[in-house]
């Protein structure tokens, strides 16, 4: 059965009014459409809804059981409009955000913090995790927007667009007693015989992966998963690691920063992962991405 919104508002104007001009007139229609709205309306459900009088029209039995039900459409219908002008208006909502670590120091929430500022009624749910992860959830819907560092090697799922935001330099965390701490930049070669700390062995350390394609061939002489305890090990003279130039704030003081000659590593793309037909939400955040990403490379200009 197949009951149209509008049958529901010209029952509702005549049960209100008990008249078919006078709703006809609220309605902004004729006497004639209206009547043929409730007939219509009638023919559906089998019943007559209105015994017409000499003047003027009331509830029959029908009527008055239908009457509350119609209320209900009425009032659920202007729910679902109002929380879809939300979703249009970005006065509401949810935004499903997924980013890989390092870009959770600064360059997300930064623009989270804008978007908060400018959209506090939209909601926005963030998970962490690997690149390629993010890339399926984005493809699957199950998020609306992520930022990733995608791989050379790796294509881009069907139904995502990449929309480019920066490239991102890579560095070496040194303890700051190291012989290289005050340099401006050092090469691969000169780190060849130090004890280096990865968060995964080979390849699967994405960051790493870079120095490795570079030819770097090191002593990978502790695993440790958090930055944390990456750091910690650093700075204890435990060994050295790599530092996207996204976390470069948040490492610890007592731990110096070395730029990867550019010869040696090459920047690394940083990307928002968006599905064909973003939501408003994911669009106003997108623009928010770049405008963070283009301060973020104002800063180390």
């Amino acid at each position: 059965m197949l009951i149209t919104h509008g049958l529901y508002e010209a029952f509702l104007a005549v049960a209100r009014s008990g008249s078919f001009t006078s709703a006809a007139r609220s309605l902004g229609y004729t006497q004639s459409a209206v009547s043929r709205q409730v007939r219509s309306l009638e023919e559906e459900w089998g019943a007559e809804l209105f015994e017409r009088l000499p003047r003027g029209v009331r509830l029959t039995e029908a009527g008055r059981v239908l009457l509350p039900h119609a209320e209900a459409v009425r009032d659920r219908l202007a729910a679902a409009r109002a929380e879809l002008t939300a979703l249009r208006t970005l006065d509401g909502g949810t935004l499903r955000l997924g980013a890989f670590s390092s870009a959770t120091a600064a360059l997300v929430p930064r623009a989270q913090a804008a978007f908060r500022k400018r959209h506090p009624g939209v909601v926005v749910t963030r998970v962490e995790g690997p690149s390629a992860k993010h890339l399926g959830l984005v493809a699957a819907g199950e998020e609306d927007l992520a930022v990733v560092s995608p791989a050379a090697d790796v294509s881009t799922p069907p139904g995502v667009t990449l929309h480019h935001l920066l490239d991102e330099s890579v560095l070496v965390a040194l303890e700051r007693g190291h012989p290289y701490a005050a340099r401006r930049d050092v090469r691969l070669a000169e780190l060849s015989g130090e004890e280096w700390i990865v968060g995964h062995e080979g390849p699967a350390d994405a960051l790493f992966r870079l120095a490795l394609d570079a030819g770097l061939r090191p002593r990978t002489g502790l695993l440790a998963y958090d930055w944390i305890a990456k750091l910690g090990a650093v700075a204890a003279g435990l060994g050295i690691t790599l530092v996207p130039a996204l976390a470069a704030a948040a490492v610890r003081p007592d731990v110096a920063l070395v730029t990867l000659h550019p010869e040696d590593v090459p920047y690394r793309p940083i990307c928002a992962a968006a599905p064909g037909s973003p939501t408003a939400a994911a669009t106003a955040f997108l623009a928010l991405l770049r405008e963070t990403a283009e301060e973020l490379r104002s800063a180390v200009a």
